[in-house]
């Protein structure tokens, strides 16, 4: 049967050490005895005892000497003490407490009482060491979650949100690691923009571009987009990753008109400034090998494969104000918009005629 708790018996006198060390190891204590101040202070370091029951008058180093040494040390600070003597308890009391004791207790000892009072100092140290130990792995939890609030915030800098908690979490296989997956691809500009920071002061070029990226990014974010990149005025987004999706192309599609309509505000305002700005998007489905690209210091998420090659070329073929999209995506959401044909486009970088399709409104 284990101990149900180490005291440590200090006292000059060995059959006073006897007599106590007998009687709580009958109640099912541990015992360790000490003849002097100087290997009490020793047996505390080594063994770790849960209380001290210490004589008062002892050669050499006093009880009084001995209490305040337990607790000028952190480690043993909130070790309980019983101080016991011989000497008039009503002065000597004060100067226990005074030293950090406890309890005082006046010879000779009434066993019963003793460990009833050793038994009430136990009960509130147990307590006290959970107490500790709580607040130990509550400053560890806050602690993680401080370093990993601060690592969340600097892979937002380079990363999606999803993508930088998924980093963090570690709630998917490695993100970063390339793996291939069917995405839906977006890509936009703003038709008119070259032409436009040619001519314009580059404190307005900025001031579009805040209000643009500003605009883009909220509605890419509420619609589960990952920004694979920007450049300037042109973006690319992709769906169903790092985040699966159940319908990416629809969230493709209902993203793509709320930018156009969002930009339809924007270019009201910015003619009155006389800048001539329209916005096109090119939109396509199939898979892609996704994952980091980059070099230590300065990673990007990104994804590579004909079908960001297909969004990027109907994006240029778009007009002012379309979105055009690819067969197969159409066929993920044709139940869902009103279209109108384009017809055969012969785009850079594919052998083959691509039909393509102008999304006009949802349907309904």
């Amino acid at each position: 049967m284990a101990p149900i708790g180490r005291i440590l018996i200090v006292d000059d006198e060995e059959p006073v050490r006897e007599v106590l060390g007998e009687y709580f190891a009958t109640q099912g204590y541990a015992v360790e005895t000490a003849g002097s101040g100087t290997d009490a202070l020793a047996v505390v370091e080594r063994e770790r005892p849960d209380l001290v029951l210490l004589d008062v008058v002892m050669p050499e180093m006093s009880g009084y000497e001995v209490c305040r040494a337990i607790r000028e040390d952190p480690a043993t600070a909130m070790l309980p003490v019983v101080m016991v003597t011989a000497l008039d308890p009503a002065q000597e009391r004060i100067k226990g407490l005074e030293a950090g004791a406890d309890d005082f207790l006046s010879k000779p000892v009434h066993h019963a009482e003793l460990l009833a009072r050793v038994r009430s100092l136990l009960r509130i140290k147990a307590l006290h060491d959970q107490l500790a130990e709580s607040n130990q792995t509550l400053e560890e939890r806050v602690r993680e979650q401080v370093a990993q609030l601060e690592r969340l915030g600097r892979l937002k800098r380079f990363f999606s949100p999803q993508l930088a908690e998924l980093i963090v979490s570690g709630g998917a296989d490695d993100p970063l690691k390339s793996h291939r997956r069917e995405v839906a691809v977006v890509f936009l500009d703003l038709r008119g923009f070259t032409a436009f920071a040619e001519t314009a002061e580059p404190e307005e070029v900025m001031g579009v571009l805040r209000e643009y990226h500003a605009e883009m990014g909220s509605l890419i974010l509420s619609h589960e987009g990952t920004l694979e990149r920007f450049t300037g005025d042109g973006m690319m987004i992709f769906f169903n990753d790092p985040v699966p999706l159940a319908n990416p192309a629809e969230q493709a599609i209902r993203m793509a008109l709320a930018m156009r309509e969002r930009v339809g505000d924007l270019t009201v305002k910015w003619r009155k400034l006389g800048y001539e700005l329209e916005f096109g998007v090119g939109i396509a489905q199939g898979y892609a090998t996704i994952g980091a690209i980059g070099f230590e210091g300065r990673w990007d998420y990104g994804a590579i494969g004909t079908v960001t090659n297909l969004a990027s070329r109907l994006c240029g073929e778009a007009k002012p104000g379309q979105i055009l999209v690819s067969q197969r995506l159409l066929g993920k959401v044709d139940e869902l918009v009103e279209v109108e044909p384009v017809g055969e486009l012969t785009l850079k970088g594919f052998h083959r005629s691509i039909t393509a399709h102008n999304i006009l409104r949802p349907k309904g």
